[in-house]
């Protein structure tokens, strides 16, 4: 494993206990320059495991609670009117930062989710005209509570599909929270945190992760197991080519944090699913049969032939 994400794993793990595979995948978004989408109940962490992330590498966290009221301009920013200067100055919006924490984003109004997706896909804002580039790296993590539909505004298919993956944390164990209890008893401990890295060699991790080898059967191999999502019977929609092109990125990032500079079919494998399994639309005979798309994926794994080098 590459020494900087084994230091910045283990900064993380002082806060976060036993979540070592949530850390490394929201890693993997992180190096491929994506998004995460944390479904969870709450009171697990998801706040947390975002702003120990963004302490350890000294970066920018912003926190928004997504509620009915809460508007784009909010997110995006605004032009206010300077008397003395007798010009529009642009107002930053919670967006301007290194990662921002979406939190309950399914309860917030259609029209404010949609501010998201310039965001989330040019990594810049447009106000009155005029773009404005967001801070490098940047990040959104978004969480929604599955439990709880009332009063919530369901992502929409476009919506999801920007999200690089999608994970929930989960409760701990036994053990794990007793430890939580021994930790967090007094104080909280992210607030002696410190930074091991930085946000300039996070970038040049990005560009390192860039150089990570695919061969030509290995992209075959991702291509077969979207379309085989395409071609399930339990499907409406299954993986675009976003998905394909994500699941590309995903195993170069976890073959580089697995120190390899080459991808191999495991790493197609481990990533397959929280990468493409939001993705897929499923149609109502899976779901009386509680099929789900995580189960096409996974058959989509079996179905296809692994290549051999």
């Amino acid at each position: 494993m590459n020494n900087v994400i084994e230091v910045l794993i283990e900064n993380v793990e002082k806060v976060i206990v036993g979540k070592r595979s949530v850390i490394e995948l929201i890693l993997v978004a992180l190096l491929s320059d994506g998004h995460v989408l944390i479904e969870d109940v709450p009171g697990v962490g998801k706040t947390q495991i975002v702003a120990t992330l963004a302490r350890s590498v000294n970066g920018i966290f912003n926190r928004v609670q997504f509620t009915p009221d809460l508007m784009p301009s909010d997110i995006m920013g605004f032009s206010m009117f300077n008397p003395a200067t007798r010009e529009f100055e642009y107002r930053k919006g919670a967006a301007m930062c290194n990662f921002l924490l979406a939190d309950e984003i399914n309860r917030t109004s259609p029209k404010t989710q949609s501010s998201l997706l310039e965001i989330m896909e040019e990594n810049q804002v447009t106000v009155d005209g005029k773009t404005y580039q967001l801070p490098k790296p940047f990040m959104v993590l978004a969480t929604q509570n599955p439990v709880e539909s009332f009063g919530t505004y369901p992502l929409p298919e476009a919506q999801m599909d920007r999200f690089f993956l999608k994970l929930s944390i989960g409760y701990p164990g036994k053990n794990e929270e007793k430890l939580i209890l021994d930790r967090f008893g007094s104080e909280n401990p992210l607030n002696k945190l410190k930074p091991v890295t930085n946000t300039d060699e996070l970038l040049e991790l990005q560009n390192q992760v860039k150089e990570v080898k695919v061969e030509d059967c290995i992209k075959e191999y991702i291509v077969n197991i979207v379309e085989a999502t395409r071609n399930s019977q339990h499907v409406v929609l299954g993986g675009s080519p976003r998905a394909s092109l994500n699941l590309y990125r995903a195993s170069k990032a976890w073959a580089f944090i697995r120190g390899r500079e080459y991808v191999i079919p495991d790493d197609i494998q481990a990533m397959a699913v929280p990468v493409l399994a939001h993705r897929i639309i499923m149609n109502s005979g899976a779901k009386m049969k509680s099929i789900t798309a995580e189960n096409v994926v996974n058959e989509a794994i079996m179905k296809v032939k692994v290549p051999t080098f």
